[in-house]
């Protein structure tokens, strides 16, 4: 028969709930026992026990303490070992409860907390030693016991709220709460609530009872009339909130109440009538400012407030609140006049944002009294429009006024009228009446004139030098101003032209714009339509064309050509028109061309014929010249001297190239007054000329005497009376047409030996000892008519 377990229970832990109650602590010595297997036998189903819950008082200080023993019906048939798991055993919470594995004893090991813990739910099993199960595993569950260890304690360490001034009696104005962590199904957790005392702000503004508090609910209202915002601002509460209905454990906290305001205060102007200045001609800017005062809370819809304007038809000021200040801040929104009107009177309202309460004394709406006196003063010219608009004919002549009266001064100042922007300098202006005119006819192909619109500035200055400026915008009205021309004005044209439907195209140009240009009409005079025809081929060409077969020759045509303008321009313009045999390709052929063969046109082949004699008579001019130059040789007859030729009378001046560079100050081997030539590097063959290399460069050498001869005595230095340089010359051409080592006098001499230095001094140094007065230039007279000019020069007596 399958075994039983008893379950002992101890008869304290029975009881221990009503000992709670009663706040009794007693122990029993005994333990009872019970059997949570046992069950019935006749053959019927098994039937656990259901065990109760086992109570147990939180903070017990008897530790450790029995709570239950638990056997089972194996223990009469052999050794049974007793086990315990779950959360407060071996899970967590660990090490709150044990089992005797011997006598089946649960005990607790610790006090409990039942904030922290409410219940356990554990297992009991019934083993052998060897560890096999003897009976299914059973539940106890170890409920634990509350005690009122815990203070109740406000939600909120301060609490706040409002209540309209004015309010009624039993009016709610708040709510205040509080948490207790004791068991809420007792009287530990059963809250009460109080209020301890009652401060105004400010101090004793109120001293009477002013709210309760509901003692359950937490709850407070108003008990008494005479909450005046204007009298106090605000109420500090002392509450305290106690568990066991009022009997337990206490704590304590605060709740501020502020007396909210209602717009029981309408606002007063202070003071009631002002007196302001604006200026005139000026806008959007402040004039002055008005004051109100308001009982009601500051900063709130309650105080602020909003400002009406009476008296002002024209809706020429305006006013708005400084939302600081609650001031009316008056504005002219539209410029004001002085000649029209000096002074404005306006009333003024205020009135609060929001409603006024129905407990407010029923006081009339505010008002004041603004008197705005303008000040006058120099106000610029003002121009009647701007731009100023103008719509004239391109062809509008010079002189023509274009606009008149186009300014006005406010002050009726003089005024002093000028064109300030005029690119094309087409226009005029009267500087006392400002009228416009044309001074230049006006041309629309002009660069500044954009969608037919010339733009342009004027200014307009009064006494006191205050000036304003305007644009002027004149619309150029299109005119027809030029007549057609008719192109090309020559041309040729085929002898069959006429069978063929060939001709001579012509074209029309205007340079009008549209309409008064194309389309153009091209027409024939009357005595030459019995020859010719005229074919209009689109609006701005035209065909040309023989009517008859022509003989070849030029002839004139005249034709007249017309616009499309308003009035209608015509020209007649000559055409020649040369009629000739033309090629297969059209083309006229001209006799020469016929001769070469070639297609090229009269007018090309005559070019080609101009040029060439042309160049022929510039080839024979140069030819001309060569040759008279080559041909030139200058004599110089013995005892005439170098520089008078073979006539007196010749006074030509003759410039000769030596091709002579010159050696320096010191060159007295170069060519020079001195030595006309050097007789060295004479030829060796008489009757030749060679060039010889040396240092002295390339020489023509003479062959006609034998060579190495000696040379004569040739003259080394200039005589000391001028009138002798003749003589000095004479004898130098002698010695040289004598010397055998150098050519005779007509052969050409090559300079090209610069020399070693000069007996001649620098020119730096000429006149530099003396001046022009202790010169004396007499001695020039005789040197010749071109010394006896330079004599004049340097003396003039």
């Amino acid at each position: 028969m399958e075994g039983r377990m008893l379950l002992l229970v101890v008869l304290g832990s029975l009881i221990s709930q009503t000992w709670s109650l009663s706040q009794t602590h007693q122990k029993h010595s005994e333990l009872q026992s019970m059997h949570p297997w046992r069950g019935h036998n006749s053959g019927r189903v098994k039937r656990d026990w259901i065990i109760p819950p086992i109570r147990v008082l939180e903070n017990s200080k008897q530790i450790p303490e029995n709570l239950v023993q638990i056997k089972s019906d194996k223990i009469f048939t052999g050794e049974v070992i007793y086990k315990l798991e779950g959360p407060g055993v071996d899970q967590e919470p660990k090490n709150f409860f044990e089992i005797d594995d011997k006598t089946g004893i649960i005990r607790s090991k610790r006090p409990l907390d039942r904030e922290k813990h409410r219940s356990f739910k554990l297992k009991a099993f019934a083993l052998s030693p060897s560890g096999e199960r003897l009976e299914n595993p059973t539940t106890i569950e170890i409920m634990v016991l509350d005690q009122n260890d815990n203070r109740p304690v406000f939600t909120k360490s301060q609490f706040e709220g409002s209540v309209s001034e004015f309010s009624i009696p039993g009016t709610s104005v708040m709510s205040v709460s509080a948490e207790d962590a004791d068991d809420p199904m007792t009287e530990n957790a059963m809250l009460s609530y109080t209020i301890l005392s009652q401060e105004s702000v400010p101090a004793n503004a109120i001293t009477k009872t002013m709210f309760g508090i509901n003692n359950q609910t937490g709850t407070i209202y108003t008990r008494d009339v005479g909450l005046d915002r204007e009298v106090v601002k605000s109420f500090r509460l002392k509450l305290q909130v106690a568990d066991m209905a009022g009997m337990g454990l206490t704590s304590e906290g605060v709740a501020v109440i502020h007396v909210s305001d209602i717009n029981n205060h309408a606002p007063q102007f202070s003071p009631v009538k002002y007196n302001m200045l604006a200026v005139e001609n000026r806008q959007d800017y402040e004039v002055g400012r008005v004051n109100v005062t308001d009982r009601d809370d500051r900063g709130t819809g309650n105080w602020e407030v909003k400002y009406s304007i009476y008296n002002d038809p024209n809706k020429s000021f305006s006013i708005t609140t400084d939302p600081a200040t609650n001031q009316g801040i008056l504005t002219v929104v539209k410029p004001l006049d002085y000649e029209v009107q000096h002074e404005y009177t306006l009333v003024l309202t205020v009135e609060n944002v929001n409603a006024l309460s129905n407990k407010a004394p029923n006081l009339p709406v505010s008002s004041a009294t603004v008197m705005v006196t303008i000040v006058n003063e120099n106000e610029a010219p003002h121009f009647r429009e701007d731009p100023i608009q103008i719509v004239v004919p391109e062809s509008v002549a010079p002189g023509t006024i274009l606009k008149t009266n186009i300014a006005y001064d406010p002050d009726n100042s003089e005024l002093r009228y000028e064109i300030s922007r005029d690119p094309e300098r087409w226009l005029d202006i009267d500087r006392v009446t400002g009228d416009i005119s044309v001074r230049r006819s006006f041309n629309m192909r002009s660069p500044h004139v954009r969608n037919n619109i010339y733009t342009a500035a004027v200014k307009v200055t009064d006494s006191d030098g205050v000036s304003a400026a305007a644009k002027l915008a004149i619309t150029l009205k299109e005119t027809n101003d030029f007549a057609p021309v008719l192109q090309p004005l020559s041309g040729s044209v085929c002898t069959n032209a006429r069978k063929k439907n060939s001709g001579l195209i012509l074209t029309a140009t205007d340079e009008d714009f549209p309409p008064h240009a194309a389309p153009f009409i091209f027409e024939l005079l009357e005595d030459m339509s019995n020859n010719w025809t005229v074919i209009q081929i689109n609006g701005t060409h035209a065909l040309l064309q023989p009517l008859v077969d022509l003989e070849p020759g030029v002839y004139a045509v005249a034709l007249l050509v017309s616009d499309s303008g308003s009035p209608v321009l015509s020209t007649i313009t000559q055409v020649n028109v040369t009629v000739c045999q033309c090629d297969s390709f059209g083309d006229c052929k001209s006799e020469a061309g016929a001769i070469f063969g070639a297609t090229v046109g009269i007018n090309f082949i005559a070019l080609i014929i101009i040029m060439a004699c042309i160049a022929l008579l510039l080839l024979l001019l140069l030819l001309a010249v060569a040759i008279t130059s080559c041909g030139r040789r200058h004599h110089i007859k013995k005892g005439t001297g170098l520089l008078i030729g073979d006539s007196d009378d010749d006074i030509r001046d003759n410039v000769l190239n030596y091709d002579e560079q010159g050696g320096g100050e010191e060159d007295e081997n170069a060519f020079n007054i001195d030595m006309l030539w050097n007789p060295h590097d004479a030829p060796s063959t008489p009757g030749s000329y060679c060039p010889v290399s040396g240092p002295r460069g390339k020489q023509p050498l003479r062959r006609d005497t034998p060579h190495n001869l000696p040379s004569p005595t040739y003259p080394r230095r200039p005589p000391a009376d001028p009138t002798d340089i003749e003589d000095y010359i004479n004898d130098g051409l002698e010695a040289a047409d004598n010397d055998p080592n150098v050519p005779p006098y007509d052969t050409a001499l090559i300079y090209d030996f610069e020399g070693e230095g000069s007996l001649a001094g620098s020119l730096s140094s000429l006149a530099s000892t003396s001046s022009d007065g202790d010169q004396d230039y007499d001695y020039l007279n005789d040197w010749g008519p071109r010394f006896k000019k330079l004599a004049n020069l340097y003396d003039p007596r």
